[in-house]
């Protein structure tokens, strides 16, 4: 086998095991037993974290073997991936609309790394280090902030998956730092970088963990997809003197794929916001309220448009919450005597 060959099935296979992952961490999420974030009781989120860190072995073994410029793109594929495995493995299919803002996120984000050259200057000073290790964490710390005002779920959950791709984008800067400053006689020379990547990986982690919970698969799995590179691309592009192909023309085809990109997080966005017109859940949702049943009077007879809502005299309905979250409602009906009524 070519090593161009074994590149390009190394990178496959570390896509369909992100892939994987993040089915597995929708599901915990969408379970609602455990943390938000640290599930740490949970068999099945342990085992998404191997097969996340397997997907990342995978992924430098091919770009050992090929060029970035191929390996990259190829990582794009992983949410495509990911929509017909939860289809076939858990039954959790995907419309119209999600389809085409998968295709769209993956397109423009393959031609965006596509035209990145990767070929650059200098190295991150010391200074330069410390001032993009606080700017990233400030950053995570604004995103969270603001993922907690957000009432919305869908929203909440894409603005928590924002923030674990800027983890998972700046950490991958502070590798490839380190990466080219180790050396086997001073091997803990790098410490301060190596400690500042695991604490960025594992932030990531925890923030895509809990950005699944409400949202479904496809929008935040998208989400980390796309702006993981693009953040690294964007630091690599101001900080490390690297470009993209073709100068101007590949400037502005690198732009037009990014928005393309960006177009696609957005209907994966409005596909899980827009409620079901047939009042059947959406994968991860609930019913709209639209089918409720129309009350009924005393005898059992539908209630006319006129009569005021609430409950009828002599039948009392009780709603008590139902905590966390649950793929049903559970209402109970008790009846209720009133004077002078039976």
């Amino acid at each position: 086998m070519s090593p161009l060959l074994l590149s390009v099935l190394l990178a496959l296979v570390s896509a369909v095991a992100y892939a994987g992952a993040a089915i597995v961490q929708e599901r915990v999420a969408a379970s609602a037993a455990g943390p938000r974030y640290a599930p740490l009781r949970s068999r099945a989120w342990w085992g998404s974290v191997l097969l996340n860190g397997f997907g990342a072995t995978l992924h430098v073994a091919a770009l050992a073997y090929g060029p970035l410029s191929l390996v990259q793109p190829l990582g794009a594929l992983t949410i495509v991936f990911a929509l017909p495995m939860a289809a076939l493995f858990v039954g959790r299919g995907a419309g119209r609309r999600a389809w085409r803002g998968a295709v769209m996120a993956t397109a423009g984000l393959a031609g965006l790394l596509s035209l990145a050259s990767g070929a650059g200057g200098r190295s991150l000073a010391d200074g330069d280090r410390w001032l993009l290790a606080l700017s990233a964490f400030g950053l995570v710390g604004v995103l969270f902030a603001v993922a907690h005002l957000i009432g919305r779920s869908v929203l909440r959950s894409v603005v928590l998956a924002t923030a674990a791709g800027v983890s998972f984008g700046i950490a991958s800067v502070f590798t490839k730092s380190v990466a080219e400053g180790w050396t086997p006689g001073a091997p803990l020379a790098e410490w301060t970088g190596l400690l500042v990547l695991s604490t960025l990986a594992v932030t990531g982690l925890l923030l895509s963990q809990a950005s699944y919970r409400g949202a479904g698969l496809a929008a935040p799995l998208a989400t980390v997809t796309v702006v993981n590179p693009v953040v690294a691309a964007t630091v690599g592009l101001t900080l490390f003197g690297e470009s993209f192909r073709y100068g101007t023309a590949g400037t502005v085809a690198a732009l037009i794929c990014g928005a393309v990109a960006a177009g696609g997080l957005v209907e994966l966005t409005l596909d899980r916001m827009a409620p079901s017109a047939t009042g059947v859940p959406s994968p991860g949702g609930t019913a709209p309220d639209a089918e409720a049943p129309k009350p009924s009077g005393p005898s059992g007879s539908p209630a006319s448009e006129g009569d005021a809502a609430g409950p009828e005299v002599g039948q009392g309905v009780d709603v008590g919450a139902v905590p966390g979250t649950r793929p049903d409602l559970e209402v109970e009906v008790r009846s209720r005597t009133v004077a002078g009524r039976s």
